[in-house]
């Protein structure tokens, strides 16, 4: 039963750690078609917000608060001032957020140097069938499920999420029936970090923050996401759920490492049996 749990607690916190890195890149390239290299530190934005503020005597909670809304009024500014005038030139696109990744990796070192830095969550572990478990991993699952519900509920369900979804499906359209398309593609960038954001702030008492910590989830986050296909928030928890399975158990049979290992294989897999992701046939109705 021990052994079961433990299975069941590393694969549940892959998925969540999946579903955490991926979900604001869902919003801004599964449903703007946007490729943002800065991804990562946009991440890594969120991480040092949530670790200046509560190293500043902020309870942790309002750290995430804060993080998420200091990086997602970010994302609108960056928007705002590089996005908007690169839609439908992806390479341009690719070249923008790169250089804006290199310019923040080099102004955050400049600002508060290259050493790393943490924040402390202890609130100690509880035993399950004999399992000793991480009461803060717990709470990181918690936050992801409950991050991507809410999303999807408002991308589904609200009068907001039906105009971003008409925007993005057919912005001409759109425009015609007056829709403000500059101030949707401004708030739904603006989304995406915000989730970006609150993700890096999330996994700070897990990894700490370094300038460079974006490197070490960009790649996850647009595996997920492609791999997902066209179905942004279905499409990401699909891709989440696969590879946190693989990554939870051969992590706990071997390391973490051959872990990380079997996901990318399985992600080049994938995509090679189902080029338009694992969403691809839902949204061709096969």
């Amino acid at each position: 039963m021990q052994t079961l749990v433990n299975y069941l607690y590393l694969v549940l916190f892959a998925i969540g750690l999946f579903v955490l890195v991926s979900l604001g890149l869902a919003v801004i390239f599964g449903l703007m078609r946007v490729i943002n290299l800065a991804q990562g530190e946009f991440i890594m934005l969120g991480a040092y917000v949530c670790a200046l503020s509560s190293n500043r005597g902020v309870p942790l909670w309002a750290a995430f608060l804060l993080a998420a809304l200091a990086v997602g009024l970010f994302g609108m500014l960056v928007e705002r001032l590089i996005i908007r005038w690169l839609y439908g030139r992806i390479v341009d696109t690719l070249l923008a957020t790169w250089g804006l990744s290199l310019f923040l990796v080099g102004a955050i070192t400049t600002l508060f140097g290259p050493q790393a830095e943490s924040v402390g969550a202890a609130l100690g572990n509880v035993r399950v069938a004999g399992a000793t478990i991480s009461l803060y991993n717990l709470i990181v699952i918690g936050i992801a499920f409950m991050m991507l519900a809410l999303t999807f509920a408002l991308l589904r369900f609200t009068t907001f999420g039906l105009i971003v979804r008409g925007t993005m499906q057919n912005p001409t359209m759109a425009g015609a029936l007056g829709v403000p398309r500059e101030r949707i593609y401004m708030l739904t960038f603006g989304l995406g970090s915000a989730l970006t954001g609150l993700a890096g702030a999330v996994l700070v008492p897990i990894t700490g923050v370094a300038p460079t910590m974006g490197v070490f989830f960009v790649a996850k986050a647009f595996i997920t996401v492609i791999a997902g296909g066209p179905l942004p928030l279905l499409g990401t928890i699909s891709a989440a759920s696969l590879f946190g399975a693989i990554d939870g158990i051969v992590s706990f049979l071997m390391s973490s490492v051959v872990g990380e290992i079997s996901v990318l294989l399985v992600a080049i897999l994938l995509l090679r049996l189902l080029p338009h992701g694992i969403t691809g046939r839902l949204r061709q109705g096969l």
